[in-house]
């Protein structure tokens, strides 16, 4: 998403990671994805990096203050781990796999509450305009909600859980930027 709004072109490579490319290896031997290759043959491997890197020329640049970046290191600590165990409960729980799920949806609502907070006086996470927060934390808040979407949809329009930040999920996942990015590319062969 950083990417398009700074009208960067990229050539995006799908790769599968249970058959990592040779080439991907070469100049990545971390083998995680993203991988961006800038054209002077310099690479950035993490995604806040690329976000960093691609948003200097975007006006959401000068939108990276304190509180975002707190909100951005919580995200990516608490809420993603809480996140991956409740996608996969499996990975840690072997017996009570349910109970296991249960918890760490429990653990992860710690953060969407924090950001349904935020989003009682704004429509974007600290202003009336998207911030790099906006951007960095909306993949994750859409996992977390498709892990189960009846729990996260409220069974009727009176139980929907957290509906400011059911708004805003929504908004991001109706935007143009989100479907522009969207598209499904062949599985890139060496």
């Amino acid at each position: 998403m950083a990417l398009k709004l700074a009208q960067i072109e990229v050539e995006i490579r799908e790769i599968s990671l249970r058959d990592k490319p040779a080439h991907m290896l070469q100049v990545s031997p971390k083998g995680t994805v993203p991988v961006l290759i800038l054209a002077d043959g310099s690479m950035i491997e993490e995604s806040l990096e690329i976000m960093h890197w691609a948003l200097q020329k975007h006006a959401l640049a000068g939108n990276i203050h304190a509180a975002c970046r707190m909100l951005i290191l919580e995200n990516d600590s608490s809420f993603k781990q809480a996140l991956d165990r409740y996608k996969y409960p499996e990975r840690v729980h072997q017996y009570n796999q349910q109970q296991s799920q249960l918890e760490y949806r429990q653990q992860g609502e710690f953060f969407l509450q924090q950001l349904e907070n935020l989003l009682q006086k704004n429509t974007n996470l600290f202003d009336a305009t998207p911030s790099f927060a906006d951007i960095a934390i909306f993949p994750f808040v859409r996992q977390f909600a498709a892990v189960d979407s009846e729990w996260f949809e409220g069974m009727n329009e009176s139980q929907v859980p957290y509906p400011k930040l059911h708004a805003w999920l929504d908004y991001w996942l109706n935007s143009e930027l989100f479907k522009s990015i969207m598209t499904k590319n062949p599985t890139f062969i060496d």
